[in-house]
């Protein structure tokens, strides 16, 4: 809710591109009226009440943009489990293995996936006689001292009407990037976040593993709006937390319709296995803040369990949003007339002129032109700002898609003029400039080292070799913990002080 600085002509580009629709007759209010069951999705860091309870199957959002570096492509980016705290240890973080985590993409805009992209992980546990997730240095993905790892498939699905006609299996058993346990566990993260990279068939590209959460905003707007007050406005609220991401890189000509036709919808779903066997979607996503902000409590938990093309049951959200009207309540900022159909062309069909697909059904998604190439400087208003490459043109990493938000919903598009604002306006890691494009994950030993320490291994490679199990791929037979730090000098030295000091307190006691 604090001033941002932006150009007078760039401002003008959306609400231009609105305008005309509006006269062109695209958004009138019988047109609005005609809308059928359509899509929903959200960036769900704890949205809903059910899903909130099940973080591994918890979409926080997604994301879809021309490649920079390989324009001829397009990016897309799902992610899961909000707020891992970088030390969650000794249980660090992965994918579910009884889920479905899916990526759909509309390329005729009849709210329904003609291409569905699964990925379905196995988790591997080598060592079951430890409690640690690494028994030591681990400088590979395939290191042995990796004791918990995991690997994916990918599977490619051709629909009709939500009927599959085809299914290619694109990636196979691919290695995941594991959590970030620190730097004594993980002395060079960057080389195993590259050996997680991999180049599949046809030019595609695929990652998948932890990363810094790509969203930043002020999560105090929740506290009722910052506070009433704005005393604290532009704390980044996801800072130093992770998730777990998917990214993936296709040739466009891949997911497109036509040359003619550029413009796809994307969303994310998981489906987690029940207790019949069967698959049961549970968490959807699409464009950010819609189930966190739009959608009220009585429909959260439906809106994760349904389908784009049954979003019509969510229309009055959106055409009467709440939001509005409790800035309205705190800050004294007049809420824009009702309905809101500037909020059904941006946020249900696309703009006109811009990425709204021929013959719309209106649904809840992100729509990418992918045509449109990218930016040499983005600007993060994106097409607010006269940027045509960003949000809601699809969704890059460095779009300020909360402050989008929040000056469209106050009516930046229907003559409301404002600078709205949560004041984060950029990540606090910087994004890569190749695929994956994401940040490295927050390592979970952050601290200074502790008095006396000088920054070394050694302690630690020979508790990690003492924990290998017996016949380990080195040959040798261990005995125990503490007969090997016994006998590795410095370690035995650490066990023989704990005991004494043991044995003197025990002394003073009885004495």
């Amino acid at each position: 809710m604090t001033p941002i600085s932006r150009s007078g002509a760039g401002r003008r580009g959306l609400a231009t591109l609105i305008a005309g629709a509006l006269a062109a007759g695209g958004l009138t209010a019988a047109g609005v009226a005609t809308l059928e069951p359509g899509a929903a999705s959200a960036s769900s860091h704890r949205e809903a009440p059910l899903i909130s309870g099940q973080p591994r199957y918890d979409n926080t959002d997604v994301y879809a943009f021309v490649s920079p570096d390989h324009p001829e492509t397009t990016t897309v980016i799902a992610d899961w489990i909000p707020f891992e705290d970088p030390a969650g240890g000794p249980n660090f973080y992965t994918f579910a293995d009884d889920a479905q985590y899916d990526i759909h993409i509309d390329n005729n805009g009849d709210a329904q996936g003609e291409l569905l992209l699964r990925y379905t992980f196995t988790t591997h546990t080598k060592n079951k006689k430890t409690f640690l997730y690494n028994t030591g240095p681990v400088t590979s993905l395939d290191d042995p001292d990796l004791n918990v790892t995991q690997t994916y498939d990918i599977q490619l699905l051709k629909l009709h009407n939500q009927k599959v006609v085809s299914e290619t299996k694109l990636a196979d058993d691919v290695p995941v990037a594991p959590s970030n346990v620190g730097k004594a566990s993980m002395p060079d993260y960057g080389k195993l976040r590259r050996q997680a990279v991999r180049r599949l068939a046809d030019g595609v590209r695929t990652f998948a593993g932890q990363a810094d959460d790509p969203f930043f905003l002020d999560l105090r707007v929740f506290d009722l709006l910052y506070g009433g007050n704005l005393s604290e406005v532009g704390n980044d609220t996801l800072k130093g937390y992770n998730v777990n991401s998917v990214a993936l890189q296709l040739p466009t000509a891949l997911i497109t319709e036509s040359k003619d036709q550029p413009v796809v919808g994307i969303w994310s779903t998981t489906q987690r296995k029940n207790a019949q066997g069967s698959y049961e979607q549970v968490s959807r996503l699409g464009n950010p803040l819609v189930n966190e902000v739009v959608n009220p409590q009585r429909d959260k938990d439906r809106f994760n369990a349904s389908s784009p093309w049954n979003d019509g049951q969510f229309l009055k959200n959106v055409t009467s949003p709440e939001l509005p009207k409790l800035i309205e309540s705190v800050y004294g900022i007049k809420a824009p007339a009702e309905p809101r159909n500037d909020l059904v062309d941006v946020f249900l069909k696309g703009v006109k002129g811009l990425n709204q697909p021929p013959n719309v059904r209106p649904a809840e998604m992100l729509r990418l032109n992918t045509s449109i190439e990218p930016a040499a400087e983005p600007k993060r208003l994106g097409v607010l700002d006269g940027d045509n490459a960003g949000f809601p043109n699809g969704r890059r990493l460095t779009d300020d898609v909360v402050d989008i938000a929040l000056q469209v919903v106050e009516g930046e598009l229907v003559g409301s003029k404002n600078d709205l604002g949560d004041a984060v306006d950029a990540n606090d890691q910087r994004f890569g400039d190749s695929f994956p494009y994401l940040a490295e994950p927050v390592a979970g030993s952050r601290g200074p080292l502790a008095k006396g320490a000088t920054g070394g291994n050694d302690v630690r490679n020979q508790v990690g070799d003492a924990l290998q199990p017996a016949g380990s791929a080195d040959g040798t037979h261990n005995t125990g913990l503490i007969a090997a730090s016994a006998a590795s000098g410095a370690a035995g030295i650490l066990l023989v002080g704990l005991g004494l000091a043991w044995w003197r307190r025990r002394t003073r006691r009885q004495n």
